[in-house]
């Protein structure tokens, strides 16, 4: 387990949000012509009612779009831009990284960037990260995205998996302040390596290289055991955000909004309930866009963000549970107006 709090000058806060969402809608009655399933089963079980999907294109161009909306929305120059951290599970390629590609498709001539790699807490993996730089003093404009192409990965055969996910980008951007009213304060990030059988893409990678045999196999889409992962995932996103909150000496009535990973509702409104919050205190859009795993988290904040729900000085806590396993909490306050 790695936790972080500052005590430096410098903090890093979130001044800029962007998003894009593909334009073609795979709603559940599709799914219904495509597996034994049907709307009820999805919609009880996940809370999700269609999720999107990129026929054309790859990772780096959701992430590029969301970066691109974010730079225009707030009339950032791109050169102006220090790093670029891409959180993805579905990289266009091996190399060059997804962030390469990016830097180059908006224009980003002056920034270093790399990828991150954590399946669904890949982005609070990648804000911590972008966090730390900041906090360092080194950089002062740090651009965080999660993009997932999921689709490339799912198996529409299987009924357990091509329910869940979607496909989406989404990024901000991070600036330092030394006003310690907002910003980010706080993360309790942690692995238990030990969760790989249940969560996983057996082929691919160095373990088990692409062969006939792989493909044949259809071991290079998701493999997932749902109800091992549902019973650590309640768990570990629950106990994480319960745990920043006593850390920070949060109760319910101090947080506007849990901004969790939309992997599961059932997994959400077991976490507010743990944190004591109502239900519109938990910001939700799996119900549109499905499991989009390291883009769910910077998705509802732009939303909410943009719908004037999220407003300055605005406490949130972000919390997510993923493959490895991987899980997590950030402690912030909004300092946008």
């Amino acid at each position: 387990m790695s936790t972080n709090k500052s005590n430096n000058k410098l903090r890093a806060t979130i001044t800029g949000v962007g998003m894009y969402a593909p334009e073609k809608i795979l709603d559940n009655k599709t799914l219904e012509k495509l597996v034994d399933t049907n709307d009820e089963w999805i919609r009880t079980r996940t809370g999700i009612k269609e999720r999107r999907i990129l026929e054309d294109g790859a990772t780096s161009d959701l992430g590029a779009r969301a970066a691109q909306d974010l730079l225009e929305k707030h009339n950032v120059d791109p050169k102006d831009i220090d790093v670029i951290i891409v959180a993805t599970v579905t990289p266009d390629y091996f190399f060059p990284s997804t962030s390469c590609l990016i830097q180059n498709k908006i224009g980003a001539s002056n920034a270093w960037a790399f990828d991150l790699s954590a399946a669904c807490s890949g982005f609070l993996f990648a804000l911590q990260t972008g966090t730390s730089l900041i906090e360092a003093g080194r950089y002062k404009k740090v651009l965080v995205i999660g993009a997932d192409k999921m689709s490339a990965i799912v198996d529409y055969t299987d009924r357990n998996t091509c329910i869940l996910f979607g496909d989406a980008g989404s990024a901000v951007l991070l600036e330092p302040t030394e006003d310690e009213s907002i910003g980010i304060k706080d993360s309790i990030l942690n692995v238990d390596g030990s969760g790989f059988e249940s969560l996983h893409m057996q082929a691919g990678g160095s373990a088990r290289p692409a062969s006939v045999e792989t493909v044949q196999n259809k071991e290079h889409f998701i493999y997932q055991d749902g109800k091992a992962v549902f019973k650590v995932a309640v768990k570990g996103m629950a106990d994480v955000s319960v745990e920043i909150m006593e850390k920070n000496n949060l109760k319910s009535e101090d947080i506007a909004y849990l901004v969790p990973h939309q992997a599961n509702l059932r997994i959400i409104d077991a976490t507010a309930k743990r944190m004591g919050l109502e239900p519109e205190k938990v910001t939700i859009n799996i119900d549109r866009y499905g499991n989009t795993t390291a883009a769910t988290i910077p998705l509802c904040i732009t939303e909410y963000y943009r719908d004037g729900k999220i407003k300055k000085g605005d406490n949130l806590i972000l919390a997510a549970f993923g493959a490895g396993y991987t899980w997590g909490s950030i402690y912030l306050t909004w300092g946008l107006d």
